[in-house]
């Protein structure tokens, strides 16, 4: 639209509606929303997404997860006490033994959008490196977790934590099966992970 027209307030053309698909190689991208834009990468990292609009389908969701793959009984690596509290109903057989667990029960830090990877940090793995943990991960997160990058993030972790900032920071970004993996994945800790995401905006 020329200037003129926009001063003047006159209507817009056909040819000012030039639709996305028609927009030069050289225009900037369209950016898509931040939550968006983390479902489309974590999906193609390989992640199982699971949206709820309140605790009680947080709960169903889980239990579904439990169910589909048999780990009712199974023990559960969990280092995160808030989580015991949130899901007590559940009365999960904690185990503080990597060995003896069949999966991680965790939060995160946050949900790094441009990417589709999970920040974590000690709060969450203890002094863990992520390939020790358990191939099985289910991860409970907020929507008001979601930054555009790990910069955005690290700054969030920063100001939340002024007083101790917590160590051992790091990225799950490969959520592929071991027979999934490509020489893309090789040498990264591929999990199974199920991201349980309650809306909280």
């Amino acid at each position: 639209m020329s200037l003129f027209r926009k001063i003047f307030g006159l209507k817009n053309t056909p040819e000012d509606n030039i639709k996305s698909e028609e927009r030069g190689k050289y225009m900037p991208e369209i950016k898509l929303p931040v939550d968006e834009q983390f479902t489309i990468n974590f999906k193609a990292n390989g992640g199982k997404f699971l949206y709820c609009e309140n605790i009680d389908e947080i709960y169903e969701s889980l239990r579904n997860i439990l169910n589909e793959n048999n780990w009712e009984n199974s023990k559960v690596l969990l280092y995160d006490d808030r989580l015991n509290e949130l899901f007590q109903n559940f009365k999960f057989d904690v185990t503080s033994k990597i060995s003896e667990s069949t999966f991680f029960f965790s939060t995160c830090e946050y949900l790094i959008s441009d990417d589709g990877s999970l920040l974590i940090s000690s709060n969450q793995i203890a002094e863990k490196k992520l390939k020790e943990l358990p191939d099985n991960f289910v991860i409970y997160a907020t929507t008001s977790q979601f930054v555009e990058n790990i910069g955005e993030g690290l700054r969030g972790i920063k100001g939340k934590n002024r007083d101790k900032i917590p160590t051992n920071i790091t990225t799950i970004k490969h959520f592929k099966t071991v027979e999934d993996k490509d020489f893309l994945t090789y040498g990264s800790s591929s999990k199974n992970l199920y991201l349980l995401l309650l809306e909280d905006l």
